[in-house]
Order: structure tokens, then sequence, then C-alpha cells
């Protein structure tokens, strides 16, 4: 059971796209979610972790690239995704500072299938230690779609402090769609929660310049 009331989060995601148009910034601000926990011991209790495909698009503006065989490399840049082969990727010479850089470059990566498995061997463990581990891309996936999901898939992972954050739109997408994805966000992060609602010490929703808004 939800305990969070639609036309809650409605008001706040007004006033924040509200305030946006007011004072319109030179790039697109992203609305997240931030959350409080409570009642957690985190050296105790399990750790959850858990990923959410949104229906909206969160983040369009995130840097995807593809690490492929020839056909994912060609199709790739078709569609003007940027991707690398295995050739472009042996030329690191697994070298950490430059493979660092390149991890550093984009938000998350894809990689064929039929080289995924080598990515270690060719990188070293540069892309595992910064939390970038490419997904994968199998001949039968539709490139655009698979970008697409990465863009709209956010996780929430509990570490050693009790409280995190998600994106859960931008300050160009309609309200409805922004609701929309608040809604489905915070209920699936109850669902991972050991004692759901009574975890929850607070929700805030804002935007990357505006002031935070309270909806929880």
């Amino acid at each position: 059971m939800s305990k969070l009331p639609a036309a809650t989060v409605r008001d706040a995601v007004e006033e924040i796209l509200a305030e946006a148009t007011e004072k319109k910034r030179n790039f697109q601000e992203t609305i997240e979610l931030q959350i409080g926990l409570k009642n957690y011991d985190t050296k105790k209790d399990k750790r959850f972790a858990g990923s959410i495909k949104l229906p909206n698009v969160p983040r369009p503006n995130m840097k995807v690239a593809i690490l492929g065989n020839a056909v994912h490399v060609s199709e790739a840049e078709k569609i003007g995704i940027p991707a690398y082969s295995t050739d472009d990727l042996k030329k690191f010479n697994k070298q950490k500072k430059p493979i660092k850089k390149f991890a550093k470059k984009y938000d998350a990566f894809l990689a064929s299938d039929s080289i995924i498995k080598t990515i270690p061997r060719i990188l070293g463990p540069g892309l595992n230690k910064a939390g970038k581990f490419p997904s994968l891309l199998t001949q039968s996936d539709s490139m655009e779609d698979k970008v697409s999901e990465i863009q709209s898939t956010i996780k929430f992972q509990l570490k050693k402090v009790l409280c995190m954050a998600a994106a859960v739109g931008h300050v160009n997408m309609p309200e409805e769609q922004v609701t929309a994805n608040i809604i489905l966000a915070v209920n699936f992060l109850v669902s991972l929660l050991k004692k759901n609602w009574q975890n929850v010490k607070s929700l805030h929703v804002k935007s990357t310049m505006g002031k935070p808004k309270r909806i929880f």
C-alpha cells in the first residue's frame, strides 16, 4: 500500500517545473528523488540493491558508448552512438590512467555478447572499478532500445549512509511523466526495505539548481 499521495507529488513537480521555467538555465536540469531512511543499521542489516526501469526516460543526456564487434560498431556509427572495437580498446595497452579517463567520459557502456568476456582481459579491471562494467548487447537487441533502457533505469543501493538519491526526470518533461516516474521509483524502493514505509524517514524531490520539496 503506497503512503504517497499522488496529489502531493504532482504539486511538488508543478512547483519545480514552474521555478525552472522562471529561471531558465543553460543546461537541462535533472529532477532528483532524495531519500532519507531510518531504523536501519548499515553494519548489521542486510544491504539491499535493486534496479527498476522507469516508464519515461529521466536522463536522455546520459552518455552511453558501445564496445562492439564489427556489426555493432557499424550500426552505432550509423545512428550516432560512440563505439569502440576491440582493436580500439587494445590501444589503451592496459594503462590505468587512460582507461580511468575513458570510463569517466561515459555514464555507461554496452558490449557485444561476442566480446564482453574479453573486456577484462583487454582493459583490466578499470571499468569494473568505476562501477561501469558493460551491459550485454546481443545480435537480436535493438541498440536504440538498449540505450534508452539504460537511460531509463535507476538503481537503489544501501551503502554506509542512510541517504540516497536517484534521477527521476528532467525539467523539460511533462508533469505527469515526472510524477509517474517518482511514484513508481518510491514504491519500488519501499518494496526493497525490510519494514517498507516504516523505514522511510523523508522523501524530497528537487531540480539540479532548485530547492528541495518534501513529499513525505
